[in-house]
């Protein structure tokens, strides 16, 4: 009797169990609730979500290529790019510490505003390190990915995750943002933009969510909005869902002024 209650294992406890494919709604219940339960905890009640490349480094190190490829080390073409892309880490930090320092000063309760990235390296870095840099809690939420692992030691630690889902990380992107800065990116970024706008568009969220376009200049070559309304495939007035700027005091007086008018000073409802 007492060897057959010993070789039980409770459900829940059992790894192969869990990780099976019978066990796949746990998982999902899980990276629903156990981030939910931690931004209660730290009352988290809403976020400015950071989207970008994870390749675009800092001017420092940007520079330091530079230098190196100047003189026959490396190559010096792609330091040159490098170099010109560094802008818009330093340009992500620097709009990241303004809105921390701005949100910090807020006199309503909890926590608003929070900087939220998907917590890589590149864009998303900077914007972690900028809202560090103004003292204020930041977010991450990474993806475990088939790729060597990242570092991003801005992120504050106990709002660091994992998510193994795609869909329930874009959850959390989603549901908490209250504005959204999408810096120049690839597939990923893309992905991130076009999600976004598909649900301002179709209004299946209902809460008014300004989202920046930073970049005039990379965002006009590498997507031309224009022509999806030549060729009637979006509205003419659909353009208006996006901000574009290169500049971050711009981008900042926009979306302070966008949350103290729409969620501050008004009603805004969730996804």
């Amino acid at each position: 009797m007492t060897e057959s209650r010993e070789s039980h294992i409770k459900a829940y406890h059992d790894r192969a169990f869990v990780d099976s494919q019978s066990g796949r709604p746990l998982r999902l219940l899980a990276e629903y609730l156990e981030p939910e339960s931690r931004f209660a905890r730290y009352e988290i009640k809403d976020t400015i979500v950071f989207f970008g490349s994870a390749r675009i480094v800092s001017g420092e190190t940007a520079q330091a290529e530079f230098a190196e490829a100047e003189v026959g080390r490396g190559d010096l073409d792609k330091a040159r790019s490098r170099l010109e892309m560094s802008r818009y880490y330093e340009d992500t930090r620097a709009l990241a510490a303004r809105l921390t320092a701005w949100s910090k000063n807020l006199k309503s309760g909890g926590r608003r505003f929070v900087v939220c990235t998907g917590g890589g390296p590149g864009i998303m870095e900077a914007a972690n390190r900028g809202a560090s840099e103004a003292r204020g809690l930041n977010i991450g939420l990474t993806i475990s990915l088939p790729v060597e692992e990242f570092d991003n030691p801005y992120v504050t630690r106990q709002l660091a995750f994992e998510f193994h889902y795609f869909f329930m990380r874009k959850f959390w992107f989603a549901y908490l943002a209250k504005a959204v800065v999408v810096m120049p990116g690839g597939f990923g970024t893309l992905d991130e933009l076009f999600e976004m706008m598909t649900l301002i568009q179709t209004q299946k969220t209902k809460k008014k969510l300004p989202v920046v376009l930073f970049g005039t200049d990379y965002w006009d070559e590498v997507v031309n909005f224009d022509a999806l309304v030549r060729h009637g495939t979006i509205d003419a007035q659909d353009l208006d869902l996006l901000f574009r700027t290169n500049s971050i005091d711009v981008a900042y007086e926009f979306i302070t002024g966008e949350l103290a008018a729409h969620v501050l000073d008004g009603p805004n409802t969730s996804l």
